[in-house]
């Protein structure tokens, strides 16, 4: 019998053809969540690349372009003759997927989501001002029915899901800040299947949050823009504390 065969008549892949297809990334994804837990703290060196490659099982080259990523994505600085160091927590960029996943994943977790709820409701806020402004009768009918179509699935969370996040998208759109959008639509992209941003979803909940959407509906039908950016901001805000859940420091949310 082959390493590849088993009983039966089975075939099962050798070990190395079971390991991830880029080891670097692979890799990169476990660095990046041993930093973010505090294993390498910043200011720390991280293992040498021998030690690296023996740790892992890998080879000089996927742990040189493994600590390359890192580079990138802010986490440590390599320095000729001095190694690699675990940078400050404010250099990480935290719009990479795998820090923020890592990040989110920690005790602290819940302070970050505070942050990117803040930092998305200030950029939905503007486009919803914008919206206002420039938002033409077949925006406004599209953002009517989005409106009345989740009234009809509030009992339905995937259903009314899909249409929540089309309605904050069509503000967006209409807003014609496509930089804005995009970071928006990042930051969502990569929380949106987060349990602990999601929060439970009941028919009471989607009642109370198509209510924040009727509003920013209303103030955009109105063409009033300064009332459409209030209305957006307090919906985010409204329904992230509703999904949060957890008591503790609202200081972030604060405005």
């Amino acid at each position: 019998m082959t390493n590849t065969e088993v009983a039966g008549g089975r075939t099962s892949q050798p070990e190395w053809a079971r390991r991830p297809p880029n080891l670097a990334t692979a890799l990169t994804a476990e660095l990046v969540g041993r930093i973010v837990r505090g294993e390498y703290p910043p200011g720390a060196s991280l293992p040498a690349e021998p030690a690296l490659c023996e740790a892992f099982s890998v080879s000089r080259t996927v742990v040189r372009e493994a600590v390359k990523l890192l580079q990138a994505k802010g986490l440590v600085q390599i320095r000729q003759g001095l190694g690699t160091t675990v940078s400050s927590p404010l250099t990480w960029n935290m719009l990479d997927e795998t820090v923020l996943s890592a990040s989110i994943a920690e005790s602290d977790g819940l302070l970050v989501l505070d942050d990117l709820v803040v930092t998305r409701r200030i950029l939905e806020a503007d486009m919803a001002n914008v919206a206002a402004r420039v938002a033409d009768a077949h925006v406004v009918e599209k953002l009517r029915a989005l409106v009345d179509r989740m009234d009809e699935l509030v009992a339905d969370p995937h259903g009314y899901a899909d249409h929540d996040r089309a309605f904050h998208d069509l503000i967006m759109q209409t807003s014609g800040n496509r930089i804005a959008r995009a970071v928006v639509r990042a930051l969502e992209s990569q929380v949106v299947n987060t349990a602990r941003y999601m929060g439970k979803t009941t028919p009471d909940l989607c009642v109370a949050s198509n209510q924040g959407h009727r509003r920013v509906y209303e103030r955009v039908a109105a063409h009033d823009p300064d009332g459409a950016a209030d209305a957006m901001f307090t919906h985010i805000t409204e329904a992230w504390l509703v999904r949060r859940g957890e008591p503790g420091d609202h200081t972030r949310l604060e405005r």
